[in-house]
């Protein structure tokens, strides 16, 4: 039904470690439900003694970690009175505090934040980054010594406050003037890199679509960013730093000068592809096994210890644990809190949540929603294009280029950096030993999830530079068949693929994608018949309706390339009775009016189709199904489907009519 249009990825909430249901049933909380301990931790939340309320804060964030927990939480008001602790006259509580609020925005999804701000948590956050930005200045005029004890007090209760800032307070941020408070404490990257990458994640969410922040930056501003994004470390939380800035930069492209807009594409480019040219997998294996060490060496330092002092002592970590010594053992909470404290575990989370991003980053390169891809397309493909370039500035009178301009920068970008080839290597499925070593640690079993997300987004990214992209971009023609059988074999390699929803999507986008480039360019495909049949037949079955959408067109679309070749009879019969069934029986117009564009594709031309259709007798099965697609259309249309979908719909209709007058002759001829 039309060009295929590639997903563009929005910034999701903040959560570093990815899914918080995954890391609940990891500890073995999922499932539990109990009242009595949230209504016992915010009780205590009004306590007079600091030491409790910090203690309540951080109990509750261990406990918004618990989904069957959120519904009691919200009942409860949690976030209501968790807000005026973030300005509690005790910094302890307000980190733990701040915390909380973070772990139940990451953990509780858009609308436990929609929810959240609608309660005004932005208040008392707006006023809390604006006391911690002025605590940072005044701390650089104290002693040495008390500047940083307060310094990493203020910037710890920053970072966790910085991560409260969703989309829905986007508007609130710009009426604010958060910018500034923000930008100084990225400006502090070098020194506190955790507080930098709160701040990165917030500036990549609210620059995207928000024109009204864009002229909020100033000169000093970009340089901070820059200062950042071209920062020489490179440990994995200054990778992460790195690509999410990157985002930030490219979201800012509207206001970067012409004359500097190749070099920043580049800059953000180079960092993309260095971030993929690192291997996951092998980082993974390291860092558990250095954590292993690590946790080794450990123990028998311990055990020295222990045999040193002797059994009649007691240690002080025992005593904090005791509850009625009134000691609060601080690590214990906040090792719940988000992100891991583990420096291996967070360096291998760091590294793929800035894979997972970059890829991201890339697809929303490929994308442009205002104007429309078919616009895009003509104006980086059309002679015109560069003489657009270099009149655009010129026009302005010296303002900025649209970023239609971008893409042959972009385009000549991808290839020096070899952008394809390693999203290509990232396509594969994620290194076995790293899985299973994952696989078997509470702690790390979330990163497997991960992996498999950057397998996903690699193949989306795919499927975007196979739209965008010539062919000699991706390296001609041969390039393109062996990626049709390395996806084929990702697929096929994979007995319960049709299990796995969110891989079935994105390798179904991707071949769709693929498959459309060769037909239009004349190159064979390489899936045989059967396996066509076993990827429709089992994608078909899927509750999700991308998937079915994508294995309808799929087979459209090498239909019609069999359609022109002898000895396809068969085939062709099999294909037309599979898209029949799916039109008429699918519960979704969308997937059904995908089906009949399909088998206007396969049977529109070509000897075999011809005698295809008539044997399956396909003119009687449309003529019958014709006036229930209309039926279905106008009632179910507007209630269901979205103005665009109907309008394709109705496109499909009249073709149906079309299609159906043709399918006569055919018949007609061939009969008589």
């Amino acid at each position: 039904m039309g060009k295929s249009r590639t997903k563009r990825f929005k910034r999701p909430q903040f959560s570093p470690t990815g899914d918080c249901q995954a890391e609940a049933a990891a500890n073995g909380t999922e499932g539990e439900e109990d009242d009595g301990p949230a209504a016992e931790l915010l009780e205590k939340l009004q306590h007079p003694s600091a030491e409790v309320r910090e203690c309540a804060c951080a109990g509750l964030a261990r406990l918004v970690q618990q989904r069957p927990a959120l519904p009691g939480l919200a009942r409860r008001d949690a976030v209501r009175r968790l807000g005026p602790l973030l300005l509690d006259p005790s910094l302890a509580v307000r980190e733990t505090a701040a915390g909380a609020l973070r772990n139940l925005s990451a953990c509780g999804g858009f609308e436990v934040c929609d929810d959240m701000v609608t309660k005004d948590i932005m208040t008392p956050l707006v006023a809390l980054l604006k006391e911690c930005s002025a605590g940072l200045d005044s701390n650089e005029m104290s002693p040495q010594e008390k500047k940083d004890q307060n310094r990493n007090s203020i910037e710890n209760i920053a970072n966790e406050a910085m991560n409260e800032c969703s989309s829905r307070a986007v508007s609130i941020f710009n009426k604010e003037g958060c910018l500034e408070i923000v930008l100084k404490y990225l400006s502090r990257f070098s020194t506190n890199v955790d507080l930098a990458i709160s701040v990165a994640y917030c500036l990549q969410t609210v620059t995207e679509d928000n024109p009204e922040l864009l002229n909020s930056f100033t000169a000093p501003a970009l340089h901070v960013l820059e200062s950042a994004m071209l920062s020489p470390v490179s440990s994995m939380d200054y990778i992460l730093l790195k690509t999410l800035v990157a985002g930030t930069v490219w979201n800012l492209k509207d206001i970067i000068p012409s004359k500097s807009q190749a070099e920043i594409i580049n800059a953000i480019l180079k960092i993309l592809s260095e971030v993929l040219e690192v291997d996951a997998g092998e980082i993974v294996i390291q860092m558990k096994e250095a954590e292993t060490q690590r946790l080794k060496a450990a123990a028998e330092t311990e055990e020295i210890r222990e045999n040193a002092n002797g059994d009649h002592l007691i240690e002080d970590d025992e005593m904090e644990e005791i509850p009625h010594k009134g000691k609060v053992r601080r690590k214990t909470f906040f090792s719940d809190l988000l992100p891991p404290t583990d420096k291996e575990l967070r360096e291998a989370i760091a590294l793929l949540t800035a894979q997972q991003t970059a890829l991201e980053i890339i697809v929303n390169m490929c994308c442009s929603e205002d104007p429309s891809d078919d616009e895009w397309e003509e104006l980086s493909s059309s002679d015109e294009s560069d003489a657009f370039m270099e009149n655009s500035f010129s026009e302005c009178g010296g303002q900025l280029l649209s970023p239609l301009c971008l893409s042959h920068e972009v385009h000549t970008a991808f290839t020096n950096y070899l952008i394809p080839k390693k999203i290509f290597e990232k396509t594969a499925f994620p290194n076995s030993i790293a899985v299973d070593l994952c696989s078997r640690s509470p702690t790390w079993k979330s990163l497997v999830r991960k992996m498999n997300t950057i397998q996903c987004r690699a193949l989306v990214c795919l499927q975007s530079l196979v739209s965008l992209l010539d062919v000699d971009h991706l390296g001609g023609a041969a390039a393109l068949q062996t990626l049709a059988q390395h996806l084929s074999q990702l697929l096929f390699s994979q007995p319960d693929f049709a299990k796995h929803v969110d891989f079935l999507e994105a390798i179904s986008s991707a071949l769709r994608a693929l498959l459309q480039t060769m037909a239009s360019k004349n190159i064979s495909q390489c899936m045989t018949p059967d396996q066509l049949m076993t990827l429709c037949t089992a994608g078909i079955h899927s509750s999700n309706t991308g998937v079915r959408v994508n294995v309808v067109s799929i087979l459209g679309i090498t239909g019609s390339v069999l359609a022109k070749e002898d000895g396809t009879l068969e085939t062709l019969k099999t294909i037309g009775c599979f898209l029949l069934e799916v039109a008429t029986k699918d519960p979704s117009l969308v997937v059904a009016g995908e089906a009949l564009d399909a088998l206007f594709d396969v049977f529109a031309d070509g000897k075999e189709a011809e005698r295809a259709s008539v044997q399956i007798k396909l003119l009687s099965a449309l003529k019958e199904f014709q006036p229930v697609f209309k039926t279905k259309i106008r009632k179910e249309g507007r209630g269901k489907y979205s103005p665009d979908q109907l309008c394709v719909l109705d496109n499909v209709k009249m073709n149906l009519r079309r299609f159906v007058a043709y399918q006569e002759t055919v018949e007609k001829r061939l009969t008589t």
